[in-house]
């Protein structure tokens, strides 16, 4: 039997794991490799990650007044839509289900199953179970869409089965993390390495396999966009949580904290672990780290060979968890569409569970059919530079609704307004125009999807426009009669 309403049924702590879970996946132990080749110097390594983690607070600090205006089921599509028009909402809405949500899933959950692999090599990507001709299909492959479906059946189950995940998860993968930077400063440091990697200071550069080479004039800013591709996409999906507002008690409050308290301990969290890489690895080793797995070479130096197979556990922790607080909070977005007749209808019923199982199995689906793709990664490069103009366009509709819908409540207002939301917007604009010159393989693909979208919407609208009317002349000619 299905229910109408969600269950508010998550507390602070909930949002705040559900924010930090989200957030570290597999990012912090891979990208730093593609940051150190692109920048060169263990100054500017560290200084890509701290900017990405004022990026990221001031986003989501701003985020806060949004939640806090339309607490309900859906976010950052809720904000577009009530900010913009439905058209943008929309967009947003179909970007999302095509890639940015479900190829993360996708990626994570082959994440999950790498580094599985190294504990249980017949799980490689190198076992091929079967060839299709057209396709074939790996047992890490097979791994990732089994765990896929498993963290959506439990979510199935009711919201509550998610949190539990969700939280033990988190707490856990940071534990993980906290103690990694804990042994990796007492038993993996090395004062010569760190004084040498420090030698590079601040100089930019680009690092190859035969030398350094300098940039050239505005090629600077095109390697700090760049660069900062890995690190915002391991700092990104922070406003999951606002996706779920639904089902969080006292939304208007607790979205706003839970935003910045997730995305403080992940940024902080962050920078740390970059600081052990930098006190254990030279330069080199992090730049040209076998397949950029940094964190494995790192961990190898401080627990020995046991260390592949501790890292390997934690990023399988991390990627466990990092899924379930996706799949959980992404249904939401495809319900909240379906209510306003822009996804399948069924899409908009909750389960007996008071949770969205239909959103929830159509995400499983296609989150596994870009498994098998195999070409996640590229959509996932694609996208980054639409995920910013999403996120600018978020930022710049609270400057729109305090004069569209002033006298909606505010329960918390943004922090640093107006000043901090417009810097978000000049210094995320920055690094999209950065993008847009110097590596337009991050941005033509991208845009190519998001507009996609526009026929689309006119053929949801407009059949619901066919639909309304007929329902009007069925009304009309039986008044008639």
């Amino acid at each position: 039997m299905a229910t109408e309403k969600f269950k508010q049924s998550l507390g602070l702590l909930d949002g705040t794991m559900l924010v930090a879970g989200a957030m570290i996946g597999s990012g912090i132990f891979i990208v730093s490799a593609d940051i150190t080749r692109n920048v060169g110097s263990a100054g500017w390594l560290l200084l890509i990650w701290i900017l990405t983690g004022i990026i990221t607070l001031t986003a989501a600090l701003s985020y806060g007044e949004l939640s806090g205006m339309y607490p309900k089921a859906g976010g950052q599509y809720v904000y577009l839509r009530e900010a913009y028009n439905p058209l943008v909402g929309f967009l947003y809405g179909w970007s999302f289900f095509a890639v940015i949500q479900t190829g993360s899933i996708a990626a994570v959950g082959v994440a999950f199953s790498k580094f599985a692999a190294y504990i249980f090599p017949s799980l490689s990507e190198q076992n091929i179970l079967a060839d299709l001709g057209f396709i074939k299909i790996s047992a890490a492959q097979v791994v990732s869409i089994l765990m896929i479906c498993l963290l959506t059946y439990i979510n199935t189950l009711g919201v509550k089965q998610g949190k539990i995940i969700q939280t033990t998860f988190t707490i856990t993968k940071i534990a993980a993390l906290v103690g990694l930077v804990v042994f990796g400063l007492i038993f993996g440091a090395d004062k010569n390495i760190w004084n040498a990697n420090w030698s590079t200071g601040f100089a930019l550069n680009k690092l190859s396999t035969t030398g350094v080479a300098n940039y050239a004039g505005f090629a600077v800013m095109g390697a700090i966009a760049a660069s900062m591709v890995g690190s915002l996409f391991s700092s990104d999906s922070w406003n999951n949580v606002t996706f779920i507002a639904g089902e969080i008690k006292r939304p208007e409050r607790n979205i706003g904290l839970s935003l910045l308290l997730g995305t403080l301990i992940v940024t902080s969290i962050y920078v740390i672990v970059n600081l052990v890489y930098l006190a254990v690895l030279p330069l080199n080793e992090i730049a040209f780290a076998e397949n950029d797995r940094v964190a494995v070479v790192a961990s190898h130096n401080i627990f020995g060979t046991s260390g592949t197979y501790i890292i390997a556990i934690m990023i399988m922790i991390s990627t466990f968890g990092c899924d379930n607080g996706l799949i959980l909070a992404g249904a939401r977005v495809y319900y909240t569409m379906a209510k306003d007749k822009l996804f399948f209808r069924q899409v908009g019923i909750l389960n007996k569970n008071a949770v969205p199982a239909t959103a929830l199995w159509i995400q499983c689906i296609w989150a596994s059919a870009l498994c098998l793709s195999g070409r996640y990664g590229d959509l996932l490069d694609y996208v980054i530079f639409v995920v910013l103009i999403f996120y600018i366009l978020t930022i710049i509709g609270i400057f729109r609704l305090r004069k569209k819908q002033p006298h909606i409540p505010r329960p918390y207002k943004a922090f640093g307004y107006p000043v901090l939301p417009a810097l978000y917007v000049l210094f995320a604009s920055t690094i999209c125009i950065a993008l847009f010159v110097y590596k337009p393989t991050y941005t033509w693909p991208g845009l190519g999807i998001v507009l996609l979208g526009v026929p689309l919407y006119y053929i949801a609208t407009g059949k619901q426009k066919k639909t309304t009317a007929i329902a009007q002349n069925i009304v009309e000619e039986k008044i008639s009669s």
